[in-house]
């Protein structure tokens, strides 16, 4: 079949009338629209939208980089954040916090935990195109455990092994089964052929931690300064399969400062610690994620600092004494989940305890009621404490030995000035007859000068018996329920610990509150275990070992045991749990341990706060929920994209 020539279409248009050429266009016009759309639907029903190649983000955040240099990143945010993009470890972790595979191909567990096999996956490479081996994995653990380096890390790693299987396989070499060395291995590496030959004295020195060479999914392409040399700005360009072409840190020296460069849009990505100002981009095109932390607050009660709190019946009076639901409402907007017990079992995915302290004011008060106290007309809990008279009949000197010489003792130990030993053994030896000595020197006006004596004679006789029988004796007291409750110099913290003076003040508990500087905290506070209460947190890893927290053995500086709790039972679950590379067998030993402690009120548990984090909406695919520290909401940042493309099917 022919089709009609040009000419011969001509002749059809001259042959239709005014109407029926407006039809003709019409239809004609319809069938080409109809062919365009259709064209158009066949197109979305065989392609799909993947992330696309281009665009610039920018991240704020309050501080400076010091050491963009995994073995030392981990005291700065913002060094940290930094490392996590810029290098890579073996293994890493996923947005639900499990640990997946990073550098590593391949990974086996062998001798019940006590040996990891890892193997490299192929053609891996630094940043400045030097290939990357297990020479640079076996020199940054080495160079990590070297005491000479001062990292931070060296304790995660002691008594480690570590050697070399082959050109792609490492092996570790563990002295006993520990089920969290999994999550060791997502240490960041160190290009060898870059830090060999720099010394430990000029580690922390050398440019290269302000202009790192990694093998992450950035790059190091420059950085920026003020006129005062301060650098305001790291920018990184992509290295490998990430989507967004470049990335860039800005560092702003207050929250303040940070807060108004995201009103004007000069960063598109945030975080800030101020619950108050959570609310302030609700309007303004920025997506709020709440991602969950393995962290918790909590008032770690220290027996040994007050002896009320020896009494398990008061610990829990304080516990039932808290409405939780009343601090994360009204101080963290909601943003933190309450805690009851010190494994996380809902991040963790462990059994809730069976039984938790539920607010109950008068439950609380009939505990302190049968501890003794007895509540006033005032709302305050007073405890009467009986006297005692104390007599010496007979005179003592070095070799007398008997009750009476125990009673002298028991005297003097309270005066660390006088008798600093306090050694109690019944016997009037050399020792003690220093300290009477010095208890004579030390009140000389009612015991030597009557007598024209200028020193002390060190025997017992009638003017240091009166005396004795004076300063011994105890008269009988009131002592009202009242605690010093010590925290962090942290708007947030000051916050929660007047909320916490209020509500045990109308359970009638007065409470004195004590701030200090991190700093302060940790060297004069934390490490000579210097509180009656303290109010502060603690953060478990991604696979939890509660062991530094809660063990007998870890009661004195370094360990993290706050609270001082000894319990036997407690101890010999977290030992057996640490070990054990079996998930539930470890569930089970953690939640008996979580009946154990709760039963035992060594503390008071308050709540887990989310990190809040402030992302642009055209920063499409983050998809990260729950984090092992802040940096890691960038975990996932090879998965961000601006730009997007379509792609056949």
């Amino acid at each position: 079949m022919q089709l009609p020539s040009k000419k011969q279409w001509a002749q059809v248009f001259k042959t239709l009338n005014k109407k029926e050429k407006i039809s003709l266009f019409v239809f004609l016009g319809l069938f080409f629209f109809s062919l365009f759309s259709l064209s158009i639907i066949l197109y979305a029903q065989n392609t799909e939208i993947q992330p696309g190649i281009g665009g610039a983000y920018a991240e704020g955040m309050v501080g400076r980089p010091r050491f963009i240099n995994p073995l030392y990143s981990q005291s700065s945010d913002v060094d940290r954040s930094l490392a996590e993009i810029i290098f890579s470890g073996l293994m890493q972790y996923d947005e639900q916090g499990k640990i997946v595979t990073d550098l590593a191909d391949n990974i086996e567990i062998k001798n019940d935990g006590r040996i990891y096999e890892v193997y490299l996956k192929n053609n891996l490479s630094w940043h400045d195109g030097e290939r990357l081996t297990v020479d640079d994995v076996i020199f940054t653990v080495k160079t990590i455990q070297n005491s000479d380096y001062k990292s931070p890390l060296r304790g995660n790693y002691l008594g480690v092994e570590v050697e070399k299987i082959d050109e792609n396989g490492v092996r570790f070499k563990l002295k006993e089964g520990y089920s969290g060395f999994l999550e060791r291995l997502t240490f960041k590496i160190l290009p060898k052929h870059i830090w060999e030959n720099i010394s430990p004295q000029n580690f922390l020195l050398t440019n290269y931690n302000l202009k790192p060479v990694g093998s992450g999914p950035y790059r190091f392409k420059n950085l920026e300064q003020d006129a005062s040399g301060k650098i305001t700005s790291i920018n990184l360009v992509r290295f490998g399969k990430t989507n967004i072409a470049e990335v860039a840190f800005k560092f702003f020296d207050t929250e303040e400062d940070l807060i108004e460069a995201a009103k004007a849009k000069k960063i598109n990505g945030f975080s800030i610690s101020n619950p108050e100002r959570y609310g302030l981009f609700s309007n303004k095109k920025m997506r709020e994620y709440s991602l969950s932390l393995p962290r918790y607050f909590t008032v770690f009660l220290n027996p040994d600092k007050s002896r009320f709190l020896s009494d398990v019946k008061i610990r829990k009076a304080l516990n039932l004494g808290v409405n939780k639901k009343n601090i994360v409402e009204n101080i963290l907007m909601n943003r933190a989940e309450i805690v009851d017990s010190p494994i996380l079992p809902e991040i963790f995915g462990f059994s809730l305890p069976s039984k938790i302290y539920e607010f109950n004011l008068e439950d609380a008060e009939k505990l302190l009621g049968e501890s003794g106290f007895i509540k006033k007309d005032t709302g305050q809990w007073i405890k009467t404490e009986k006297g005692e008279t104390v007599e010496f009949k007979t005179d003592l000197r070095e070799g007398s030995q008997g009750s009476e010489v125990t009673k002298l003792q028991t005297c003097l130990a309270r005066d660390k000035e006088v008798y600093s030993s306090g050694k109690i053994s019944g016997y009037f030896g050399a020792e003690t007859k220093t300290a009477v000595i010095k208890f004579q020197e030390k009140y000389a006006k009612d015991i030597l000068e009557p007598q024209g004596f200028k020193e002390g004679t060190g025997l017992v006789s009638k003017s240091t018996r009166t005396k004795l029988n004076e300063i011994c004796s105890i008269a009988p007291k009131e002592t009202a329920l009242k605690f010093i409750l010590t925290t962090v110099e942290d708007p947030t913290l000051k916050k929660v610990a007047e909320n916490l003076k209020e509500q045990w003040g109308k359970l009638g508990i007065e409470i004195v509150i004590q701030s200090y500087s991190i700093s302060q905290i940790e060297q004069e506070i934390i490490k000579p275990r210097n509180y009656e209460m303290l109010l502060f947190g603690e953060v478990l890893e991604i696979i939890p070992d509660p062991y530094p927290f809660w063990h007998s053995s870890q009661i004195k500086d370094p360990g993290l045991n706050l609270a001082r709790y000894e319990n036997k039972s407690a101890d010999k679950l977290l030992e057996s749990a640490r070990t054990s590379q079996n998930f539930e067998d470890r569930a089970k030993k953690y939640q008996q341990f979580q009946e154990i402690l709760i039963k035992d009120a060594p503390a008071v548990f308050l709540y887990s706060p989310d990190y809040i984090y402030y992302i642009a909406e055209k920063i499409k695919g983050v998809g990260v929920q729950i984090i092992a520290d802040p940096s890691k909401r960038l975990s996932n940042i090879e998965n961000w994209h601006i730009k997007t493309k379509r792609v056949w099917k």
